[in-house]
């Protein structure tokens, strides 16, 4: 597989399978599953190819059960491809676990990697010695983090004091905390209000912009992906389905808009038109006869009504 170093990571005809025991019913059909080999084959991901560049922010996206997991479980080493080649800063993730840990950062749900009763600060002391960061280094990120967001409220705070979006911003730093050039990020807004989904993502940016390094986020929240990703990468049922910039992304879509309308009750009502087929007049005509209407409001397509697009089209 070409490699030229300018990659972090590579993938070609990834794919991976699982078996899945057929069960049965009840406590005969237990003790019979107990030496059953009645298996299907479940093919999780599908002929993944997709490389990612050094530096890169990827939105790595797909509705529940598509692949994303898998997909990053393989980038992390924690599963072996069922076929196909893959490259994580120039190994092969699976056969070099140690050596891969040691140069990726991880996010994965609300699992925190913190101490729950040690102050913050003593977690990354813990996490500077257990990946053998210079003292140097350390003083140095500690200082960055300083600059990019007000860490001294939370430094000598116990984790499990802490709020959750408090935890979730500590994991993050706690991720980047060796310098390492890639890092996964599972949801890390999910839960978290809207000041401290702000404090979030400008971190983020920060971290890259400062450290060019390259992040691999999964996540339901299109407003993480418009903040932070240029590129987003689709996966549904295993299969890539997309792969490029958002407003590349939004350009096939160029002809829908959305229609918001205010009802006589104060409601609003909003309805997303295909101005190939819809004379947007027609619809706001139409609902006139039914209930009159105080405001109208057109917007483009947003880029969670674009994803939804996709979603429906791909299961068609």
């Amino acid at each position: 597989m070409d490699y030229s170093g300018n990659e972090a990571v590579v993938m070609k005809n990834v794919c991976k399978d699982f078996k899945v025991l057929n069960r049965h019913e009840g406590l005969k059909g237990s003790i019979r599953d107990l030496f059953s080999r009645d298996y299907n084959t479940v093919s999780a991901v599908k002929d993944v190819t997709m490389t990612v560049n050094r530096g890169e922010i990827i939105g790595y996206l797909g509705p529940n059960g598509a692949g994303k997991s898998t997909t990053i479980k393989m980038m992390t080493g924690v599963l072996e491809p069922t076929s196909g080649e893959i490259l994580v800063n120039g190994k092969v993730p699976y056969k070099n676990r140690t050596e891969n840990c040691e140069k990726i950062g991880v996010v994965f749900g609300q699992r925190s990697q913190l101490w729950w009763s040690l102050p913050l600060i003593e977690s990354f002391k813990l996490l500077r010695d257990l990946y053998m960061v210079p003292q140097k280094d350390y003083d140095a990120m500690i200082d960055l983090y300083r600059s990019l967001v007000d860490i001294e409220p939370i430094l000598h705070k116990p984790v499990r004091q802490m709020s959750l979006g408090q935890r979730t911003l500590s994991d993050i730093l706690a991720a980047f905390l060796h310098n390492p050039p890639i890092v996964f990020l599972d949801e890390p807004t999910i839960g978290l209000d809207v000041s401290m989904k702000a404090k979030i993502r400008e971190l983020i940016l920060g971290l890259n912009k400062e450290k060019n390094t390259t992040v691999i986020l999964t996540t339901h929240d299109m407003g993480d992906v418009d903040a932070l990703c240029r590129r987003i990468v689709i996966i549904d049922k295993g299969t890539k389905i997309y792969d490029n910039d958002i407003e590349h992304l939004k350009n096939y879509f160029g002809s829908y808009r959305t229609l918001k309308l205010q009802m006589s009750d104060g409601a609003w009502e909003e309805y997303l038109i295909d101005e190939k087929t819809t004379d947007v007049m027609d619809v706001i005509m139409e609902k006139q006869k039914e209930k009159k209407i105080k405001d109208v409001k057109i917007l483009e397509i947003s880029t969670e009504e674009v994803i939804k697009k996709i979603y429906e089209g791909s299961t068609k």
